[in-house]
């Protein structure tokens, strides 16, 4: 049996994190995202990089795309520098993932872009920062802290990127037109697929 404390921090995780999408959810700029959704909709090919649990969370974002038929990929900022960003063409999207918006490895790839014609979508909590400021759209979010008592993991951080990609799909879904019938059409596999195509 765990101590009570360690119960408690438990619990005050789901807290803090209910806080955060509640603020989130409040400070999302329409204007901002809806640019966000059609740089997504007319993308040919969307890219996802970020580092650290930001990568991990833009793994899941280059899922989601290719879920909603928009072909993504996360490409990781190590191999962008050597080819990786060869997948990418002008009119493309890479999103880029930071919550403080400094991301050393990532500057590179924001150079390659801005070279390429390539566009890019900024999801960072600081508005002012050089990630934010390269940025064709900028998606401002919001982290009230991290769930560990030293405010350093990122927990809350990656749940809240993870909400603002969810509400990207969402639209895009809705915008895109796209129906349950070609979800099960490349989504046979599992309970959701065999709830679709029966």
């Amino acid at each position: 049996m765990i101590s009570d404390n360690a119960y408690n921090m438990a619990l005050a995780a789901f807290d803090t994190e209910a806080e955060c999408l509640s603020a989130l959810k409040g400070a999302i700029d329409r204007d901002s995202f809806s640019a966000a959704v059609e740089l997504l909709k007319n993308a040919e090919r969307i890219g996802a990089s970020g580092c650290g649990h930001s990568g991990i969370a833009c793994m899941h974002f280059a899922h989601l795309m290719c879920c909603a038929e928009r072909p993504a990929k996360f490409i990781s900022p190590a191999e962008a520098v050597h080819g990786g960003m060869g997948f990418l063409k002008k009119g493309d999207v890479m999103l880029l993932l930071s919550r403080g918006g400094g991301t050393s490895e990532l500057i590179p790839i924001a150079d390659i872009c801005e070279k390429k014609r390539v566009k890019i979508i900024t999801v960072t909590e600081n508005t002012d920062s050089e990630l934010a400021r390269r940025a064709d759209v900028l998606i401002k979010f919001l982290v009230n802290r991290e769930t560990d008592k030293y405010n350093v993991q990122g927990t809350t951080s990656t749940t809240a990127a993870c909400a603002v990609f969810h509400a990207l799909q969402a639209a895009l879904m809705e915008e895109t037109g796209y129906e349950k019938e070609d979800f099960a059409l490349i989504h046979p596999g599992g309970a959701v697929g065999k709830r679709l195509n029966k």
